[in-house]
C-alpha cells in the first residue's frame, strides 16, 4: 500500500536520472528514454542505462541503488538487493525502485559496452546537467538488428523523428 502521495503518481524517471548524475555516475542513457530526450513521440515507463564498469563507477553506483531501494525485478515475491558482482558482470540489471524501474546494463546489443558507444553519444542539457544520451541513429540501427516486436514497431516512428531531426 502506498504510504505518500508520491508513490501512487507512477514512475519519476527524471528523479532516476537526475540522481545518476548527482552521484556521479558515469553512464549513457539507452534505450526509449534515450529517444524520447531527443524527441521521439514513443511512451517509456523505465530507465535504461549502460554504465561504465570501472571499480569506482560500480562503487557509486551500488551506493545510488541502495539509496533508492533497488531490487530485482522478479516474478516471483522474492527481495535481492544488488551486489557489486552483480553489477561488475556483462549482464543486465533490472531494478525497481521506489522512484521507478531502472535497467542498469553493461552491455548492449553487439556486445557494446560503455566506452564503445561514447563516439554515439549526444549530450543534452538536463536540469543544468549534462547527460551523455545514445544518439537516435545508433538506437535505430540497434533496434533494426532487433529481434523484439516491441522494437521493430517503434522503429517506423524513431526513423521519422530522426528524419524531422535532420530537417531542422
Amino acid at each position: 500500500m502506498p504510504t505518500s502521495n508520491k508513490e501512487t503518481k507512477g514512475p519519476n524517471l527524471s528523479a532516476v536520472l537526475e540522481g545518476l548524475i548527482k552521484a556521479d555516475i558515469k553512464f549513457i542513457l539507452v534505450g526509449g528514454l534515450a529517444a524520447v530526450v531527443q524527441g521521439a513521440p514513443i511512451t517509456t515507463m523505465d530507465v535504461d542505462i549502460v554504465h561504465k564498469r570501472s571499480s569506482e563507477n560500480i562503487v557509486k553506483l551500488i551506493r545510488f541503488l541502495k539509496s533508492i531501494g533497488a531490487f530485482y525485478r522478479r516474478p516471483d515475491d522474492k527481495v535481492i538487493q544488488p551486489t557489486e558482482q552483480d553489477i561488475s558482470g556483462k549482464g543486465h540489471a533490472l531494478f525497481t525502485t521506489r522512484l521507478g524501474p531502472l535497467d542498469v546494463l553493461s552491455v548492449i546489443e553487439e556486445g557494446k559496452t560503455y566506452n564503445d558507444l561514447l563516439k554515439y553519444t549526444v549530450d543534452v542539457n538536463f536540469r543544468g546537467y549534462t547527460l551523455k544520451v545514445l544518439d537516435l541513429k545508433m538506437i535505430i540501427e540497434l533496434k533494426k538488428a532487433s529481434n523484439d516486436p516491441k522494437d521493430k514497431q517503434r522503429l517506423p516512428v524513431l526513423e521519422e523523428t530522426l528524419r524531422q531531426l535532420e530537417k531542422e
